[in-house]
């Protein structure tokens, strides 16, 4: 192996962790990480910060977070078990590290775009492989809580103890802007607990639910798909939120296999 190849490898595998935004500028300064990792996250902070066509991107509470600095960050090098297994860890020390944090940070994880150009339903099958990955050597047993049936309307993924709310952005959502990232999947990892306060049978909530689909309009070239809704609406499913299709189609079957 060369010694290029062995600099870029210990540099991918260096960036599996939990960077929050200082750590991360400090690192985009120095050139102290990996070119696709530094797209990645590039693309993801102007989407965050700038605007469309005149409109803001839909999900305030991503642009307040990338905004304020509030975020954490990780970048995963490949789909492979090893790859996976850190992201694993890491969303763990995310998970119990996150109430210290703001209130409203996030997770956003950023995957090395192996594969190139692809169809839709390739990114659809990455995103459900890593969900599959980290329910199938999840430390924690479901919690009794929570309905472990995607079919059940409460439903919503857990890991690590904790209900989490996983939206994924990939490179073949072209027209549906606000999920497309060119580099590669890149999935945003939120526990319910970042909506306290501003759930779907809340005013504010209610209001931001209408801020949102109003930028959706004007940011996607498609409509608001009818799969948007909120965990305590017994006429939707939360799991088909967090990969939307490119198009209007329903997701029928969830691609999740639940074992408790």
């Amino acid at each position: 192996m060369s010694e290029t190849a062995t600099t870029s490898t210990l540099a991918d595998t260096d960036v599996v962790r939990l960077f929050d935004q200082e750590r991360l500028h400090d690192r985009i300064a120095a050139d102290a990480l990996p070119d696709w990792a530094r797209e990645h996250y590039e693309t993801f902070r102007a989407d965050m910060l700038g605007e469309r066509d005149g409109t803001p991107f839909p999900c305030f509470f991503g642009v307040d977070s990338e905004k304020e600095g509030w975020a954490l960050y990780t970048f995963v090098p490949g789909f492979d078990d090893e790859s996976l297994a850190r992201f694993a860890d890491v969303t763990r020390a995310y998970l119990r590290t996150q109430e210290h944090h703001s209130p409203r940070t996030s997770l956003v994880a950023f995957f090395k775009d192996t594969d190139g150009e692809r169809p839709e339903q390739h990114w659809h099958d990455r995103y459900w492989e890593v969900l599959q990955f980290l329910h199938d050597h999840d430390p924690e047993p479901w919690p009794e809580e929570f309905p472990s049936d995607p079919d059940n309307h409460q439903f919503e993924f857990c890991y690590a103890g904790e209900p989490i709310f996983p939206t994924a952005r990939t490179p073949a959502h072209d027209r549906r802007h606000s999920r497309y990232n060119p580099h590669g999947l890149e999935v945003t990892v939120q526990p319910r607990s970042v909506f306290d306060g501003v759930t779907g049978d809340t005013v504010a909530g209610q209001r931001a639910r209408e801020v949102i689909h109003d930028r959706l309009e004007g940011y996607d070239d498609v409509c608001p798909h009818a799969h948007l809704g909120d965990w305590e609406d017994d006429e939707s499913h939360e799991w088909k939120q967090y990969v939307l299709p490119n198009d209007e189609r329903d997701l029928e079957d969830c691609p999740l296999e639940v074992r408790v």
